[in-house]
């Protein structure tokens, strides 16, 4: 059956651009020196087993409203209970049950697990005459492939990711520069997009490497570590990075140093989570040296608060002030490549701004506190630096700040049909959109479910997950 056409809305992404939105919205009532401070003392959490099960339970409810209205098609709308089709209109990959398939593993729903695995071999379609986004379909559904793999052994799951990233390598290789094309069909291999940013052009070195490891094919991990290099080879005197580049040409496009925000973010965490993942000590020190230029000239601190500002990467000149969630990952990341205190910091400055609305605004100006996007699209950065940072320190402050994120989503962006992204967060109650995400089953209840579950199917010590909260290493296959 051909999917229902969708309703013509502004629809999330992965890594959506900052800025989209437009307007400025009441100033942030955030005593920004809270930011800085120990967080408040607040009622005891319930026991971590029963955080787990409050959590699982409304996990499987938003997979009941998937499973119930869009069973096959890439995302729910879980309001009106209609289909969208993430990738290209009229063709479906199934995106939010692949997206699931790791976390119902997680939560051990095996039977569950072995439903979207049986779908995924008998219907998702590699060679489908689609133009895919190449960022999203890598680390949506070539991760989570793996991830499937990973967790249950089967190779079809493996077949069909191989045959998928074959068909999405052209984007890689037809270029001149190794700087990928954004965009590829997958049934005749012609590429077109040729203003990729940072993002979209770092964003594979963990599913291609992973995949060159399993397959024992090293197409894959060339492909993406020519990528990076082309990149590298174009930083600044400062060391810092614009963001965007032209396929073609290799000329920056735009010359404005953005990190942690989209829509380069995930270009910085893949390269400590590929030297880390991989073994490959040239993308650890690339992560440290790009990392140090960041703190150097975007770290500011401000009335007890921690931010980043955008600069110009040649000059180092103050370009904005603003900030987006989809960057407070960054909290976790620099965690995780050691610099603990500035780690800490940004996240509790996310904090305070949690503490003004039930859930977290899109975007804001942190020199004005001015709110710029008051949507809220069901984002999971902030819960996956807290379980980033809970799993580095064991402290009970990341436990308290994933459970007050998961009781903001359930108190406020569930729905009858599931849990659904938020056109106001300032609106008393939340104006609500009619949309899950599909990294919602992906990401964000399995960071808070990880933190309280102490599963068996989890190697805590030694796991690790991409950008989309894929599993790459770590899970533990049942016996």
């Amino acid at each position: 059956m051909r999917p229902l056409p969708a309703p013509a809305v502004p629809l999330p992404r992965r890594r959506a651009v900052l800025g989209a939105a437009a307007g400025v919205f009441p100033l942030l009532p955030v005593s920004r020196a809270a930011a800085a401070a120990a967080p408040a003392r607040r009622a005891p959490l319930p026991t971590d087993a029963t955080v787990a099960r409050e959590v699982r339970e409304e996990f499987l409810h938003a997979w009941e409203g998937y499973r119930q209205a869009a069973w096959g098609y890439d995302e729910v709308r879980p309001l009106s209970g209609g289909r969208h089709d993430f990738f290209a209109d009229g063709q479906s990959f199934g995106l939010s049950a692949v997206e699931a398939l790791d976390t119902l593993y997680l939560m051990e729903q095996d039977a569950e697990v072995a439903r979207v695995a049986d779908w995924i071999e008998a219907h998702l379609d590699p060679a489908a005459d689609a133009e895919v986004h190449v960022f999203e379909a890598v680390i949506r559904l070539v991760g989570g492939l793996l991830a499937g793999y990973l967790c249950t052994g089967r190779s079809g799951l493996l077949d069909r990711c191989r045959e998928l990233t074959d068909r999405l390598l052209p984007a890689f290789t037809a270029s001149p520069t190794g700087i990928p094309y954004t965009r590829v069909n997958l049934r005749t291999g012609a590429v077109a997009g040729t203003a990729p940013p940072l993002a979209e052009i770092g964003s594979n070195v963990l599913e291609f490497g992973l995949l060159s490891r399993l397959t024992g094919d090293n197409r894959y991990y060339a492909a993406a570590k020519r990528a990076y290099r082309a990149v590298l080879d174009r930083r600044s005197a400062l060391d810092l990075l614009g963001t965007t580049l032209h396929t073609e040409t290799g000329q920056w496009l735009d010359t404005t140093s953005c990190a942690p925000n989209p829509p380069v973010d995930s270009f910085y965490e893949y390269l400590w989570a590929g030297g880390e993942l991989l073994g490959d000590r040239e993308l650890t020190d690339w992560y440290r040296l790009l990392t140090d230029a960041v703190l150097r000239h975007q770290l500011v601190r401000q009335d007890g608060a921690t931010w980043f500002q955008q600069v110009g990467a040649t000059d180092g000149a103050v370009l904005g002030q603003a900030q987006s969630e989809l960057a407070a990952f960054y909290a976790g990341l620099l965690g995780k490549g050691g610099d603990l205190a500035t780690a800490r910091a940004y996240h509790r400055s996310w904090s305070a701004v949690l503490e003004c609305h039930p859930v977290l605004p899109e975007e804001l100006d942190f020199g004005t506190g001015a709110l710029t996007s008051v949507r809220d699209d069901l984002r999971p950065e902030y819960a996956n630096a807290a379980f980033d940072l809970w799993r580095l320190t064991g402290d009970a402050e990341y436990k308290e700040s994933a459970y007050r994120y998961f009781q903001g989503l359930r108190g406020n962006l569930r729905v009858p049909g599931g849990y659904t992204v938020a056109q106001d967060v300032t609106t008393s109650p939340i104006t609500l959109g009619d949309l899950t995400p599909g990294y919602f089953f992906a990401e964000n209840l399995k960071y808070v479910y990880l933190i309280f579950a102490a599963t068996p199917r989890f190697d805590y010590a030694n796991g690790l997950l991409s950008t989309e909260g894929k599993v790459l290493r770590g899970a533990v296959r049942r016996r």
